[in-house]
C-alpha cells in the first residue's frame, strides 16, 4: 500500500497529533479495514514522514481510543470493535464487566468449580460466614485463544438460595453471566492492575502478556452480602474501561 504524507503541519499542534488526526482519518475511511494490520512502524513513520517516536506518540492515543490494538511479536492491528462511543454502555449501568470492557467478541467460555472451606478472605468479600463456598474458574475464549479469566466466589448458602443445581452446567454458566445481573439490584467495581492471570493455572494461558485490568465486581441482590464475588482479569492489550458520567 503506498500511501504519504508530506508536509505535516508542525505548527502549534504538535506533531504526533497530526499523525494521529491522518490515522484516524484513514481507519475511519476505511483505508486500513477493520481487523487488519497496519504497516510496521518503520513503514508508518517513513509514510508520514516523522520519527519512529512520534509515530507511536499517535499510536498510544490511538490504541487509547480503541482503535488500534497492539500485539507483542505480531504488530498494531485495527479493532473489529470500535462502535459508537457516546452510546456504549460503561461500568455504571448493571451487566457483566467484561462484556463492555473487552474489546474481543467472545465465543466460548469454559467453566470449572470446586467446593472450599470458607477463609477470612471470603467471609470478607461475601459479607458473610458460610458452611462451605464455592469457587468457580471462567475461562473467555475468542477464536480459540483465551482473552479473559474470572475468579467467582459464592457461598454455598446462595447455592441453595438460588436453587442453582451445580451439576447442570448450563444453568450454573447461565446463572453467572447473566441470571444474577437480571436478579441483583446493586454492585461495587474496583479496578486494579495485575500481572498475576497467567500463573493462576497450569493448563491455561491467558493471550496478550501478563499485564491485565482487573476488574473486583461485588454483585448484590440487598444490602446484606453479596450474590457473588468476581475477579475479572482482561489483558491490558484487550481492555476498554469506560464510565459515562453525567450530572
Amino acid at each position: 500500500m503506498e500511501i504519504r504524507f508530506d508536509g505535516l503541519q508542525r505548527g502549534k499542534k504538535p506533531l504526533y497529533i497530526d499523525v494521529y488526526d491522518k490515522l484516524y482519518v484513514l481507519i475511519q475511511d476505511g483505508t486500513f479495514p477493520k481487523g487488519s494490520k497496519l504497516p510496521t512502524e518503520t513503514e508508518l513513520a517513513k509514510m508520514f514522514g516523522v520519527s519512529r517516536m512520534t509515530l507511536r506518540q499517535a499510536l498510544a492515543l490511538l490504541q487509547d481510543d480503541g482503535l488500534v490494538k497492539s500485539i507483542h511479536g505480531k504488530g498494531n492491528f485495527i479493532t473489529t470493535a470500535q462502535g459508537n462511543r457516546e452510546t456504549t454502555v460503561g461500568l455504571e449501568k448493571m451487566g457483566h464487566p467484561l462484556y463492555k470492557c473487552h474489546t474481543e467478541t467472545i465465543d466460548e467460555v469454559e467453566m470449572s468449580f470446586r467446593l472450599d472451606l470458607e477463609s477470612d478472605y471470603t467471609q470478607q468479600v461475601l459479607g458473610r460466614k458460610a458452611a462451605a463456598v464455592v469457587a468457580f474458574e471462567r475461562w473467555y475464549k475468542s477464536e480459540g485463544s483465551i482473552v479473559a479469566f474470572a475468579f467467582t466466589f459464592m457461598a454455598i448458602e446462595t447455592v441453595s438460595e438460588l436453587n442453582v443445581d451445580l451439576q447442570d452446567k448450563k444453568q450454573v454458566l447461565d446463572m453467572l453471566e447473566e441470571k444474577v445481573y437480571e436478579l441483583a439490584n446493586t454492585a461495587t467495581i474496583e479496578i486494579k492492575h495485575s500481572t498475576v492471570a497467567n500463573p493462576l493455572s497450569q493448563n491455561h494461558k491467558l493471550s496478550g502478556g501478563p499485564e491485565c485490568d482487573l476488574i473486583l465486581e461485588s454483585v448484590f441482590l440487598n444490602n446484606k452480602y453479596p450474590l457473588i464475588y468476581n475477579k475479572f482479569y482482561i489483558p491490558k492489550e484487550f481492555s476498554q474501561i469506560r464510565i459515562n458520567a453525567a450530572k
